[in-house]
């Protein structure tokens, strides 16, 4: 059991398999199959090596934001809520995942639904959510398993295709499918987009800056510039005491921009990672579509489409961040009972996508609106199902992700008519 679920949360060791039989199935010679099973496992490790150097400095942002600000709430990081559901229900969570890996490919075989959904990371945060709700309303363990197995494999399929045509637009073709459970929330951003389609040639790759910004014209500096002002917020709002238990020996002036720049460092990797493994996964991904599933593509996850508009990234996330902040100031002026604290990692990723995703449609301001949306979305909708997770423990933080809510919103809802 531990063997099935390391793999199958490993997905650079899955998709190294999925590309090992698709070269084998192609005839290629034995060291072209070595060499292509091995370039996918090493590119996407690098591509894993740069995400996580990314969300490490940005946990550390997160850190010396609150404490500067006296923020206290809830942190919307999975992460944190994975952990603590695994301790309570590790048996319910594993065996969630793999009867959804499963149960996608059965989907991905006799419906519509053609997308094999390859992050693994988010199916257990998945199965994680399905998981406690269905334990909350004293589902057993066979039954939680079997409906929560289908339920996960039915939107690794079927969630990708709200995107898709977003998609063809941002990639120019059909052959990969995006896999990062934000999926209604990166359409819902495509869609708004469509309010400035007659601006959609506007986008943000085009943004014209003025001599003195023309650095913003390269994405590396562009980004690193932007981290630095926004670390240097929050180190001196949190003050010296609270930033040197940080930084250790490093003086606590000089963290803030070696953390701004390891994390322009980390997308340098993950993008150099994108595009060693994208490749290869693409073209052996043929050879399993026309044998096993017929029509089917890979869906990957959301950096793998980062190459196609890399400003819009950072518009998305510095739009969608701003989006979480007014909430906060929203949630204390109403007094909420619980506060959501955006955790700028997820805002990084999610609403950098969304800003892809909106830029497709209209350009720059679509980009901005769109994730501006995406990001109050992930503020507010885990309000709806934390009140459920505390009943069972699992407190202090929350899935903050639009799919995970919305999903788990309507199974809390049709289940408690029962209960």
């Amino acid at each position: 059991m531990h063997f099935t679920v390391s793999l199958l949360s490993n997905p650079a060791i899955l998709l190294a398999i999925v590309s090992l039989i698709g070269l084998i199935a192609q005839h290629k010679k034995t060291t072209d199959v070595l060499k292509g099973t091995f370039r996918t496992a090493i590119g996407f490790l690098i591509f894993g090596v740069g995400a996580s150097t990314m969300t490490a400095s940005l946990q550390n942002f997160n850190a010396m934001f609150q404490k500067g600000f006296h923020l206290t709430g809830v942190i919307a990081s999975p992460e944190a809520a994975t952990a603590l559901a695994q301790g309570r229900y590790g048996f319910v969570v594993s065996v969630t995942l793999i009867a959804g890996f499963i149960m996608n490919l059965v989907f991905a075989r006799i419906t519509p639904f053609k997308n094999v959904f390859f992050t693994g990371g988010h199916s257990l945060f998945f199965a994680c959510v399905l998981a406690l709700v269905l334990k909350a309303h004293g589902i057993g363990n066979t039954m939680a398993i079997i409906v929560g197995g289908t339920i996960l494999g039915f939107v690794s399929a079927a969630l990708p295709q709200l995107c898709q045509p977003f998609m063809r637009k941002i990639t120019g073709g059909d052959f990969q499918a995006i896999a990062h459970f934000n999926m209604i929330g990166y359409a819902l951003s495509g869609f708004i987009g469509n309010v400035f389609k007659s601006h959609k040639d506007e986008t943000t790759e085009n943004i014209k800056f003025p001599e003195w910004l023309s650095f913003f014209k390269d994405f590396l500096m562009g980004v690193a510039v932007v981290m630095i002002i926004i670390f240097y917020v929050a180190a001196i709002a949190a003050g010296k005491i609270a930033v040197t238990k940080l930084s250790g020996t490093t003086d606590w002036l000089v963290f803030p921009m070696i953390q701004a720049l390891t994390f322009t460092a980390g997308i340098s990797i993950l993008m150099t990672g994108v595009r060693m493994f994208l490749a290869e996964i693409t073209a052996a991904f043929v050879a399993i579509s026309e044998k096993f599933i017929p029509g089917s593509r890979p869906a990957l996850d959301v950096p793998t489409i980062f190459p196609f508009a890399p400003t819009a990234v950072l518009v998305g996330f510095l739009s969608s961040y701003t989006a979480g902040l007014l909430a906060i100031v929203v949630m204390v002026m109403l007094k909420f009972p619980i506060v959501i604290i955006p955790a700028a990692h997820i805002c990084f990723f999610s609403g950098g996508t969304a800003g892809i995703f909106g830029n497709s449609t209209g350009g720059w301001r679509g980009a901005i609106l769109g994730s501006f949306i995406v990001g109050l979305l992930l503020a507010f909708l885990p309000l709806l199902l934390y009140p459920t997770f505390s009943s069972l423990g699992i407190t202090g933080s929350t899935f903050p992700n639009v799919d995970y809510n919305i999903v788990g919103s309507l199974l809390n809802w049709f289940l408690g008519i029962f209960h």
